[in-house]
């Protein structure tokens, strides 16, 4: 049997990025050359590109010479014996789209969906990344099903609905074919999606590790795999029961359930096959897609790294490290999401979330070529799954318009943030970056203010606006020292302080003294995909 082979991640329909290297790459046998020839349509008829390499330890990759736009386009690579060519092949711009449950979410199943499904009509295609947490022969099998897709009513319902609401506008936008590589899982950490080097390079990142080698001590790679595989029989009954609980009462609680048909055990036990360890993702489905050209990154994620809030900052530096790392572009654009309001209902505002967006806003501030969408106005109390992803989408278009492409002003990408504030007697005039050329209320007062005194204790206030500022104050502090915005996992007074661009203010809080964090180790909970 031949060892030639494409990765998986090449198929007819695919979407090549433009003006950049072309990187083509798969497996092969020692001492063959492999040569990949690319043919596209210009005036003056059909034309090509070409490349070649030897295959060494098994593996090969070569580059393409960069191209522009282009469509209708065929790939052949060969290694001399054997030839693969695959056909309409587009030239365009591709982003990966990374993360957990919010950005897996498909658009069959946010609100709206349906109707995209129904009238769409858009130039952007998608590669799902086989979700599975182990290698092996089935592994291998299952990959080769993967294909890129073009839109239509069916084969988009699975797609993420962020990524395409973000690949929709991007392709109306440039004029181009767009392509995205979904490659995210439901409630994974971002310690999922790194190596372990990375992880273990500092000492608050590499918790993550010595708390999985603490669970898989003195256990085999063959017990892990059988507790496992025990447990997935487990969790296919359970389900089942689980959801002829919800079908013969909608309103029945998750301890009710628990009570009524035992204890969820998800995520199962830590080991080799588990996905959610650590670093497992990270070499089941990020490494099968990496290094094809793209654009950058979109990242929705940190609802599962709430039990370390105080690490995020490190780790989401660490993450963007090693992608751009071993995409060998240290200039590559890495958009993400900072976390929604949210907040079960059986459980007390701890504000970790606050913390995690905190890092998130520090990442966007201090690390080069990212870019962060607001979206704490786009939460739902008690669903971790907001279903209304049109925010999400527009906000990290305009974030690739602004900061990658160059078509947009700051203000109309940028949601206003903390800049400075200024003690005036009892009251505290709060400055704001990108506040364009108001801010503006939708509707009665302005929600989430709070002041503290030398206390460090902060009570309600109330604000008004002076053009871009606000002048915040409260009857019981008479000398404030501290103000903060919206900080808490969920607020249930709404979000109603924007941008005259419709971009809400960014949570913030002027100093880290006082902050209520309620440090904490959450249990892990059992999130519903519904």
């Amino acid at each position: 049997m031949s060892k030639f082979k494409t990765a998986s991640v090449f198929s007819s329909s695919m979407v090549l990025q433009r003006n950049k290297p072309i990187a083509v790459f798969g497996e092969g046998e020692n001492g063959r050359t492999v040569t990949a020839v690319l043919t596209y349509l210009t005036e003056n008829g059909a034309e090509s590109v070409s490349a070649s390499t030897a295959v060494n330890d098994g593996r090969w990759i070569l580059y393409l010479p960069e191209m522009s736009e282009n469509e209708d386009c065929t790939l052949t690579v060969s290694d001399g014996e054997n030839s693969k060519e695959f056909t309409d092949v587009a030239i365009g711009e591709v982003w990966l789209c990374g993360g957990q449950s919010n950005m897996e979410l498909e658009l069959q199943n946010m609100k709206g969906g349906e109707e995209h499904l129904e009238n769409d009509n858009p130039n952007v295609r998608f590669y799902y990344t086989q979700k599975n947490g182990f290698i092996d022969e089935a592994f291998l099998r299952n990959e080769e099903m993967m294909v890129w897709k073009r839109f239509d009513s069916e084969s988009a319902r699975c797609w993420s609905a962020v990524g395409y609401l973000f690949g929709k506008r991007l392709s109306e936008a440039l004029g181009v074919t767009v392509g995205l590589i979904g490659c995210n899982w439901g409630g994974t950490s971002a310690s999922a999606w790194m190596s372990k080097e990375y992880l273990a390079s500092d000492k608050d990142t590499n918790t993550y590790l010595e708390d999985y080698y603490k669970l898989i001590a003195g256990k085999s790679r063959e017990e892990q795999i059988k507790e496992y595989d025990d447990y997935i029989a487990f969790e296919a009954e359970w389900n089942e029961k689980c959801a002829k609980c919800y079908e013969e009462n909608p309103s029945i609680s998750w301890d009710e359930v628990q009570e009524k048909i035992g204890v969820c055990e998800w995520p199962g036990p830590m080991g080799c096959k588990n996905p959610f360890r650590p670093c497992g993702l990270y070499e089941t489905m990020l490494n099968r897609v990496t290094p094809y050209s793209i654009k950058g990154w979109l990242y929705y994620q940190g609802e599962s790294d709430d039990h370390k809030p105080a690490y995020y900052y490190k780790m989401m530096d660490l993450l963007i490290k090693q992608w751009r790392h071993d995409w060998n572009d240290e200039e590559m654009p890495f958009l993400f999401v900072q976390l929604p309001g949210h907040q079960y209902s059986s459980d007390p505002d701890y504000k970790h979330w606050c913390v995690i967006r905190e890092a998130q806003a520090q990442i966007a501030e201090t690390v080069k070529n990212t870019g962060m969408a607001v979206i704490i106005d786009s939460g739902e109390f008690n669903e971790i799954h907001p279903k209304d992803k049109e925010p999400v989408g527009d906000r990290l278009y305009r974030q690739a318009m602004n900061k990658v492409y160059g078509k947009m002003r700051d203000e109309e990408a940028e949601s206003p943030s903390f800049k400075s504030f200024e003690v005036k007697g009892d009251k505290v005039i709060v400055s704001f970056n990108n506040a364009g050329r108001k801010l503006v209320v939708k509707g009665g007062k302005i929600n989430g203010f709070e002041l503290a005194g030398a206390d460090m204790v902060y009570h309600a206030a109330e604000a008004e606006l002076r053009g871009t500022e606000a002048a915040v104050v409260s009857d019981e502090v008479k000398e404030p020292v501290a103000v903060r915005y919206l900080w808490t996992n969920y607020p249930k007074d709404g979000v109603n302080l924007y941008s005259s661009y419709g971009l809400p203010v960014a949570p913030f809080r002027s100093t880290t003294a006082g902050d209520g964090y309620l440090h904490h180790e959450n249990k892990i909970r059992q999130v519903m995909e519904l």
